[in-house]
């Protein structure tokens, strides 16, 4: 079952506004004992944090635009924007991530030019681990409970968060104890891991807007559903593509050959309320094939109305009117029905009689009955 589209943006908004408080104190704390410790590791790991505060007002935007409802411009809804936006986080990562990697670079060529850090760094650094871990897994129990791939891409943002402020504080011990390369160390290090962060989450969000499917296993468990949908032979032909966090569905089912194609749309309607019910599937398009159906031998069968007028040639004064005449494409040839209201056996012989049509192996008249008395004074009333 999908979650509830109100519950996600309300979940959304509130655990990214805590995501805002937490960042935006840490950032202010660590760039400026960074800068009075004279420590470069804690203050990239401030400017990191800054980078959270751009990425949580950028979830927070697409997180209220990707909630709109569809429009001419957009039929298929707004969800895209929440992967548009994890793209936008990605990029934004491996921008911090590379300036990190160069201001460390640069403090390589010059070792001796490293200052000693003092002791306040590294307990800046001890609190900003643990803020960051708490602010992790907040963020990602919430992403969990409402299946969201943008706040979990946010939760996984604090979450390199803690890791990198957990390396600075490493680094911070280490130029304490007399080694001052330990700190930019510690910097080039956090450096790689937001790099690394920003790449996969990147990656993964321009999959998705180039329209790659689901994996085998869920597209198996789509088919299983259709399978399962009464009056579906089979189901084949499933092609998925991701729309946010929720799939597009195209796929096609075999039915019935004689069935009318007021019950091949309800079968169809069934399936796609089965998809949407069981699966995170927000549209789903059904093509119905009937069975014992070769698709490709049937393009050049005669239509309905052809077989009318041919069949009306043969007749003469007794013509029959198109509502009369039910055709069915199976296999390279035409199974001709024709229903014929009550009193109408005589033009029943005479078809039965006709040679046979081109195209048409198989022809059946059907007679209606008549009413009894009483439907006919029911009928009347």
């Amino acid at each position: 079952m999908r979650p509830d589209p109100q519950d996600r943006e309300r979940a959304a908004r509130h655990s990214t506004l805590v995501s805002v408080a937490v960042n935006l104190g840490l950032s202010l704390i660590q760039i400026i004992v960074g800068l009075w410790a004279h420590s470069s590791g804690l203050v990239a790991d401030g400017v990191h944090s800054i980078s959270d505060l751009v990425a949580d007002f950028v979830v927070l935007a697409a997180n209220r635009i990707s909630h709109k409802a569809a429009d001419q411009d957009h039929p298929y809804g707004h969800m895209r924007f929440e992967t548009a936006a994890s793209l936008m986080l990605g990029a934004l990562l491996l921008t911090v991530g590379a300036g990190m990697l160069w201001s460390a670079a640069l403090k390589f060529h010059a070792p001796q030019l490293i200052p000693r850090v003092h002791q306040a760094a590294l307990w800046v650094a001890l609190c900003a681990i643990l803020a960051k871990e708490s602010l992790f897994r907040y963020m990602r129990a919430v992403a969990h409970r409402v299946r969201s791939s943008m706040l979990a891409a946010n939760a996984w943002h604090a979450r390199s968060d803690a890791a990198s402020s957990l390396v600075v504080a490493l680094g911070v011990i280490g130029n304490l104890n007399g080694v001052p390369m330990f700190d930019p160390l510690a910097a080039a290090v956090v450096g790689f891991m937001v790099c690394r962060m920003g790449w996969r989450f990147g990656y993964d969000a321009f999959q998705d807007l180039v329209d790659r499917g689901l994996s085998s296993t869920e597209v198996e468990a789509l088919r299983t559903t259709l399978s399962q949908t009464e009056g579906v032979v089979n189901a084949h032909d499933l092609r998925t593509r991701k729309m946010g966090d929720l799939v597009i569905v195209d796929a096609h089912l075999l039915v019935g050959s004689h069935i009318s194609v007021s019950e091949g749309h309800q079968v169809a309607l069934q399936g796609q309320q089965r998809l949407r019910e069981l699966h995170a599937v927000t549209d789903a398009t059904i093509h119905i094939d009937a069975d014992h159906d070769d698709e490709i031998s049937n393009l050049g069968l005669p239509s309905r109305q052809l077989l009318l007028r041919r069949l009306n040639a043969l007749l003469g004064e007794d013509a029959l009117r198109l509502e009369h005449l039910l055709a069915h494409y199976l296999d390279g040839h035409v199974e001709l029905d024709i229903m014929l209201p009550s009193g109408a056996g005589d033009l029943a012989q005479r078809l039965l009689a006709l040679p046979t049509l081109d195209k048409v192996p198989r022809l059946r008249v059907f007679v209606q009955q008549a009413a009894a008395p009483e439907q006919n004074r029911l009928n009347e009333s």
